[in-house]
């Protein structure tokens, strides 16, 4: 395999977390007296650091960021954390992937409790090697942070960091992987758009969750031809 270490963040690249991300804000803001806030800009929540964003989008001070965590946090335990969905075609293609044997690892910015929460309500947790995610009190948040925390984990060396690839929908997902100088995929299936991801400098953009089978095997022929199994086996003959 040419990525024996794959890396994926979770909101807007495994799942389709949006609703419980952009309602929990919405209550957030609420609680500020801040009412029907702009679609659009809620969908900007999905993936970077909560604070960061009460801070740059609503002009809330750090203190007032930091409780507006507090308040999305009432909404998205209590059942936000699952109004939620796994993108179509994400289980067949970690399936795939692990046939192929590659070790898959969450790198995410969310809360790692409430990360592992939705892997294993979703039932596809067994398909990764390991779930690094960011602390309750607001510590290693950062992507850069998280990434580097999940290659400790998965055990890769400076040496060996050709050997990883991360996959995410937005350019913190892209610019936290080049941090450590291993390459990035943008799927645009997700809250990112085509420009976000190719300026942060995304090396490949994939529409279609399968289409990270043939990055993951590389240019090899036998490589190839085991990638191609292994999606007319998931995804069925297309022909």
């Amino acid at each position: 395999m040419k990525f024996q270490v794959i890396l994926f963040d979770l909101d807007g690249t495994i799942t389709d977390s949006g609703p419980g991300i952009m309602n929990s804000v919405r209550y957030a803001l609420s609680r500020f007296g801040i009412e029907n806030p702009d679609p659009a800009v809620l969908r900007r929540f999905v993936g970077p650091p909560l604070t960061d964003s009460f801070e740059r989008f609503y002009h809330l001070s750090a203190a007032e960021a930091v409780k507006a965590v507090g308040y999305y946090r009432e909404y998205y335990s209590a059942g936000g954390i699952f109004e939620n969905a796994v993108y179509e075609g994400i289980t067949e293609m970690l399936k795939a992937l692990r046939e192929m044997g590659c070790r898959l690892y969450l790198a995410t910015s969310k809360p790692q409790v409430f990360a592992e929460q939705i892997l294993e309500h979703f039932g596809i947790r067994s398909y990764f090697d390991g779930v690094t995610g960011s602390f309750l009190d607001g510590t290693r948040v950062n992507k850069d942070e998280v990434v580097a925390e999940a290659l400790r984990q998965a055990g890769v060396t400076a040496e060996k960091k050709a050997d990883a690839l991360m996959v995410g929908d937005r350019e913190y997902d892209i610019k936290g992987a080049h941090k450590h100088e291993i390459p990035a995929v943008g799927v645009l299936f997700g809250y990112g758009s085509e420009e976000e991801l190719l300026t942060a400098g995304a090396d490949w953009v994939i529409h279609r969750p399968e289409e990270l089978i043939s990055i993951a095997a590389g240019s090899d022929k036998t490589d190839a031809a085991v990638c191609e199994a292994a999606e007319r086996r998931h995804y069925g003959n297309k022909e």
